[in-house]
């Protein structure tokens, strides 16, 4: 379902997207709303499920976490679901997504170095149904969602 915000909506999101605790009073202050005003329309966002949540963004390797991987799985149709259900669990698993493509699903995996991150994709690979693992190994984030 798609819902038609306005300007100042958005105006707001990209606010809260950039920072989200930004207090309604700051978010007033730069759009030139009341504060009343700027907490109604985030409830209503919320409501609407436009604002799914709210959260931090951390960096991996100040978490010990030295490799990172985009990695493709390709998965029998049948097993699709118990596979994605499976890594649904693994706490290595940061984003996980069905897509269209080269590959069924994409899998975002945090690993403490490159013989864990190895281990994790053998794993994968053994579950039934996977017909093959393909890592894409981050280097470098040049851009991520702020």
């Amino acid at each position: 379902m798609i819902f038609l915000i306005d300007d100042k909506d958005r105006k707001i999101l990209e606010l809260l997207r950039r920072n989200a605790r930004a207090s309604y009073s700051e978010i007033a202050r730069v759009i030139g709303m009341s504060d009343v005003a700027v907490m109604k329309r985030v409830k209503k966002l919320e409501q609407l499920g436009v604002i799914k949540g709210y959260t931090a963004i951390v960096d991996p390797r100040k978490l010990g976490c030295d490799s990172i991987s985009i990695t493709g799985i390709d998965v029998e149709p049948e097993h699709l679901f118990k596979v994605t259900a499976y890594l649904k669990e693994r706490d290595y698993v940061k984003y996980l997504a069905l897509a269209s493509g080269d590959h069924a699903v994409i899998a975002v995996i945090w690993a403490r170095d490159g013989d864990g991150l190895s281990k994790i994709h053998e794993e994968i690979a053994k579950l039934s149904g996977v017909r093959r693992v393909c890592p894409s190994i981050v280097l470098d984030i040049l851009k991520e969602m702020a």
